[in-house]
């Protein structure tokens, strides 16, 4: 199987001029091996978010959020759709975050004195599961807490049309910095091609995460990520879909919050209307009376610059 190792997946940037790490056919696996956000920076709570302590932030923007690839999918157009099949993530033994002053929504808050004035990393230890691995296993939040490791990956895409784009803060029709918690082991993404191999990146995989990454980083970790493609020929998006085992997905990122919930409501409308026969009046409708209709708020890091991202959801079981 094709692989782009960790010392590899060292890119920040979707960038059209990257000369390909790979070259695959449609249904072919493949496996990249990721950094975490921090490239590797934490690893004990003594590690803390200090800039000027971590390399690569003295530069602007800073190198943070390292993403594998480009991987170049054989016979993808501009205009075509590419859809990347999420087979397996098994993550590390460890996850991290961090807060502290300027970081995040209380980064300079004199209420949450605790949060803004003093760094703070946290290290969650991971337990394999019943099949020996991470694939079912638990994070240990604290003594007395855990939960299972839902890991997806946070940062995936192509190469934008035009522009260059970061991994830490890009985000567009072509995917970036997304923080999707649907990105998972199961899920079909879709995104629109701009350019010939459509230059596939991905990495920022997490362990787990609460809608919203409230603080701007969730349960950060390592990753060894296996996906395989398919193409659908001339058929743009406008932006991301998702499809879940029982569910579709469609995501909108801009600001303010309601107009990624309005954009993201419309382009799932257009998906009934254009590939399962709904009507636009009972399309309009469904969105409105279906009590399983759900609004997902997957990233909204107020303290950045970053739009918020939202995805606009609905059972598959209405589709038929």
């Amino acid at each position: 199987m094709k692989r782009i190792s960790r010392d590899q997946a060292r890119k920040f940037a979707f960038d059209w001029r990257d000369q390909p790490l790979l070259r695959v056919e449609c249904g072919e696996s493949i496996e990249i091996e990721t950094w975490d956000a921090g490239s590797g920076f934490f690893k004990s709570p003594d590690d803390k978010a200090i800039p000027a302590n971590r390399p690569g932030f003295d530069k602007h923007p800073p190198l943070a959020n390292p993403i594998g690839g480009p991987v170049f999918i054989e016979g993808a157009e501009p205009g075509d759709v590419l859809t990347i099949e999420i087979e397996d993530i098994l993550v590390g033994d460890t996850s991290w975050i961090a807060i502290g002053p300027n970081r995040g929504p209380l980064g300079q808050s004199t209420r949450w004195a605790e949060v803004s004035e003093n760094y703070t990393t946290k290290i969650f230890q991971h337990h394999p599961g019943p099949s020996g691995t991470m694939r079912d296993g638990t994070m240990q939040f604290s003594n007395t807490v855990s939960w299972s490791i839902t890991p997806f990956i946070g940062t995936i895409g192509v190469a934008p049309e035009r522009e260059v784009c970061t991994s830490i803060d890009g985000q567009g029709a072509w995917g970036g910095n997304l923080d999707i918690r649907d990105v998972a082991v199961g899920s079909r993404v879709h995104l629109p091609v701009f350019h010939e191999g459509a230059l596939f990146y991905l990495g920022d995989v997490h362990a787990s995460q609460g809608d919203t990454e409230y603080t701007g980083t969730a349960a950060e970790t390592c990753a060894t990520v296996r996906v395989k493609f398919r193409l659908a020929k001339r058929s743009r998006l406008p932006f991301m879909r998702i499809e879940k085992e029982d569910s579709i997905i469609a995501v909108h990122a801009t600001r303010p919050l309601e107009t990624a919930v309005d954009q993201a409501t419309q382009h799932l409308m257009g998906w009934l209307v254009d590939e399962f026969s709904f009507s636009q009046a009972d399309a309009y409708c469904l969105v409105s009376t279906c009590p399983d209709f759900r609004i997902n708020v997957y990233q909204m890091l107020v303290a950045t610059g970053m739009d918020f991202v939202a995805g606009a959801e609905i059972p598959q079981k209405y589709l038929s």
